[in-house]
């Protein structure tokens, strides 16, 4: 995929904000922390276009990224975070809830799970979530260069496992490496360009 142009749209709490016409979106879902926004940065090719942050929560609204003027990224709020108070835990909630549920934008939700680590509780619920809108989910799980290569069917296998995926879904893949201005993705052991993911949803 080439990346023509990309820039930062929007910002808002409530879905009814959304920017209007009839782009697709692709959202960006994970734990707090797991990476959406420097992910969402790798793809575009523009370190600092979505705003990272060492401490988890740091991303608290929908945040819409136009790319080539034919569709929009949405970082979306992480959840799971213990530090932040129950109220604004609810208030992410309600927001993601409301975005998922009336959105007719949207095109695809690519769920993040850091790969070193096997799902959490709050992933297996959001997961079903999306699931249960009938969301095509992609999992990306993310900083798969901190383990070592061999130990990768063995993680996938516990992604599988905790999420409950069928045998038959080729849902899982990982961030490998940024080559030249191709991502390189994969998917168990197969290898493509994120040209190939994001024409899944043609």
């Amino acid at each position: 995929m080439h990346i023509s142009s990309s820039e930062f749209v929007i910002s808002n709490t409530d879905y009814k904000r959304c920017p209007e016409g009839r782009l697709h979106e692709f959202a960006f879902i994970g734990r707090s922390n797991v990476g959406k926004s420097s992910l969402i940065n790798m793809l575009l090719q523009h370190p600092d276009l979505a705003k990272t942050s060492s401490k988890p929560g740091k991303t608290q609204t929908l945040n819409f990224y136009n790319v080539n003027n034919s569709f929009y990224l949405v970082d979306v709020p992480g959840y799971g975070y213990a530090s932040v108070s129950k109220e604004m835990q609810a208030k992410f909630g309600k927001m993601i809830e409301e975005y998922i549920e009336n959105r007719d934008n949207l095109e695809r939700v690519f769920m993040l799970v850091d790969f070193r680590i096997k799902p959490t509780q709050d992933d297996l619920l959001m997961y079903n979530f999306l699931k249960y809108y009938n969301l095509p989910v992609t999992i990306v799980a993310t900083k798969a260069d901190k383990i070592s290569r061999g130990q990768y069917q063995k993680h996938f296998s516990i992604i599988r496992k905790k999420l409950q995926l069928e045998k038959d879904e080729k849902a899982i893949k990982t961030l490998l490496r940024k080559e030249k201005t191709d991502i390189i993705m994969a998917e168990e052991n197969k290898q493509y360009k994120l040209a190939d993911v994001t024409n899944e949803t043609d």
